[in-house]
């Protein structure tokens, strides 16, 4: 049996770990003996939902004094307390409790808010009694009266006379608990089976490579197919992933059969990050059997977008830079060049940018489509940016911004996303909106509009109410949609959006929000703020994430590589570091070919 922590977090400064973040619920295992682990790299995992107002105007809240226990049918539970961000008593849920639902721990549904009282509530638990089929449930008001109630399900309006007073709530002890956890104020604990337990580790805890596989009888007659032979790297999780190897076959002669011993090194490209200072929302396609290179140049302002063009991914770092597009060259543009990527529609090769003629509220999505037979690296080549309008030919937005513009290709079918950020006559936060598009003129939308998601977590909607960045990885009949949320700051995180590719992509409830972000400053040592990824798939079949972060708190955003694993459930990892990808100790491998 695993122990399962749940607990809050003792908030960091703002540009670290802010009150926001740090009144969420956050996992931690242990098994027998051993420390608790902390789950998601200490970050929250359970959020409270953004209150929505008549004007869809959203209210960012926070959850405290979470409680976690078993619920019916194997099945678990979560009440908590909804407040503000700063942690004041949240006058709209007065009286109430939050109630979240779940099956794995993983993916959770927050129920509406259950009314217990007429009174503030500051406190609350909660337990499931298999005897009676019923759940007790605790709560402490702010005049420091406890009551109790039973119900026999969360949905269900509580008979608010059935209450009884009670001395005190039911807490957990936590007096001689210790933890190297940072942060950590423990709330309770459960005991989850080792099948359950192990589950969330392989979802919730970066894997690494623990082992190098190679076949166990290799037959060649020639240097080309030694090279064809791959070595099989095993992670943590039991998830493994094919590599080449660069053989030392300098003395090897093909010309001789006979059985050799041969070393080699598992092949690895190397990525320093980062590969591009003040280089943001990088991204790198693939046209013509070359690969290019483009990004928001934060060097400049953003007033210009240059392109690089290499043979392989690697050859990027270096490649010269070419200027396509600056800000003095089409009238309409005179600001804001953002979030450029490369995307091909009916075999034709696009620019998806946004720009600005003066004001940022005027920044809207832009297409700039390669002329036929063009050449990507000449500035010429390429035809004039066009915005893309809805179907009506009306601008997407009237008072606000549209950007961050990408292509969802599924079953002959082209649909574009992007971020949607109503102004006026108020500012809404940006969402991310989906619709359909022509695919032989992508700047003009053939269906309606779709919001798919709000930035409606402390997560993302910390510091700043935004969802952009969408692009898609499209795998194993599922669409990943990574997101990015909240202010472009050293706070920036990647949050996901899930759909099956037959599901009706444009309608809303097709698309799953994981509850919590995917990537994060604490993820990656040295990263703050990684966010705005797109994705590439190599010649060897590698899918690599392209992405900004900050080598510094307030260092300029900055271009970043790195490959996409992906987990047991075949959902993408993002933060597998070459360290962790590629064991330096089991790099160096021997194995014993019969030449034939």
């Amino acid at each position: 049996m695993y122990t399962l922590l749940n607990y809050q977090r003792v908030e960091k400064h703002t540009d670290l770990y802010s009150e926001k973040l740090a009144k969420s619920m956050h996992l931690a295992l242990k098994k027998d003996d051993e420390p608790f682990q902390a789950l998601n790299s200490n970050f929250g995992i359970l959020f409270a939902k953004a209150y929505e107002d008549e004007n869809e105007v959203l209210h960012s809240k926070s959850l405290i004094n979470s409680w976690l226990f078993k619920a019916r049918n194997d099945e678990f539970a979560v009440v908590a307390v909804r407040v503000n961000p700063d942690g004041t008593a949240d006058e709209i849920s007065k009286g109430c409790i939050l109630v979240f639902e779940s099956k794995n721990l993983l993916s959770y549904t927050e129920l509406p808010l259950l009314k217990l009282s007429d009174q503030t509530i500051v406190d609350v638990t909660a337990s499931y009694d298999p005897s009676t089929d019923h759940y007790v449930i605790n709560w402490k008001e702010e005049n420091g009266s406890c009551y109790q109630v039973t119900t026999t399900d969360f949905r269900s309006a509580i008979d608010l006379d059935s209450k009884k007073e009670i001395e005190q709530l039911p807490l957990e002890n936590f007096d001689q608990f210790e933890t190297d956890i940072e942060g950590v104020i423990p709330r309770n604990t459960i005991e989850i089976s080792d099948e359950l337990g192990d589950y969330l580790i392989k979802k919730l805890v970066t894997p690494h490579n623990i082992e190098i596989q190679l076949p166990e009888s290799i037959e060649v007659s020639s240097m080309g197919e030694l090279a064809a032979i791959k070595a099989t790297a095993v992670y943590s999780d039991g998830t493994t992933s094919e590599k080449k190897i660069d053989w030392y076959a300098d003395q090897i002669d093909f010309s001789v059969p006979g059985e050799y011993e041969i070393k080699g090194k598992v092949h690895q490209d190397h990525f320093p990050f980062p590969i591009a200072w003040n280089r943001a929302d990088p991204c790198v396609g693939k046209w013509n059997g070359k690969y290019y290179f483009i990004a928001t140049n934060d060097a400049d302002g953003n007033n210009s977008l240059y392109i690089r063009e290499a043979d392989t991914i690697p050859g990027l770092v270096t490649a010269q830079e070419v200027l396509i597009l600056d800000t003095k060259q089409y009238p309409q543009f005179k600001c804001l060049l953002w979030a450029p990527e490369f995307h091909i529609l009916n075999d034709r090769f696009y620019i998806f940018h946004a720009g600005s003629p003066g004001r940022f509220e005027d920044q809207a999505a832009q297409v700039m489509r390669l002329k036929e037979g063009g050449n990507p690296m000449i500035r010429e080549d390429w035809e004039m940016p066009r915005m893309v309008v809805k179907k009506d030919g009306t601008p997407l937005i009237e008072n606000g911004i549209t950007l961050d513009m990408t292509v969802i290709p599924n079953k002959g079918r082209y649909f574009v996303s992007w971020s949607h950020r109503p102004l006026k006559p108020y500012d809404l936060g940006a969402w991310i909106c989906i619709a359909e598009a022509d695919p032989n003129e992508p700047w003009k939308l053939i269906s309606d509009i779709v919001t798919i998601a709000k930035p409606d977590y402390g997560w993302d909607n910390n510091h700043t109410p935004v969802v952009e960045g969408p692009y898609p990885l499209i795998r194993d009949g599922k669409i990943f949609l990574t997101i990015s949320g909240a202010a472009v700051d050293s706070t920036y995180v990647v949050g996901l959006l899930t759909a099956d590719i037959d599901s009706d992509l444009l309608e809303p409830s097709s698309w799953v929000k994981t509850n919590y972000p995917l990537l994060t400053l604490n993820d990656v040592e040295g990263e703050y703020g990684p966010g705005h990824n797109a994705y590439v798939t190599d010649e060897d079949g590698n899918v690599w994430n392209t992405y900004h972060a900050r080598p510094g708190i307030n260092a300029p955003r900055s271009s970043g590589i790195r490959r996409v694993h992906f987990d047991v459930d075949g959902y993408p990892i993002l933060a597998l570091t070459e360290e962790k990808d590629l064991n330096p100790d089991l790099a160096i491998v021997t194995a014993k070919i019969t030449i034939k």
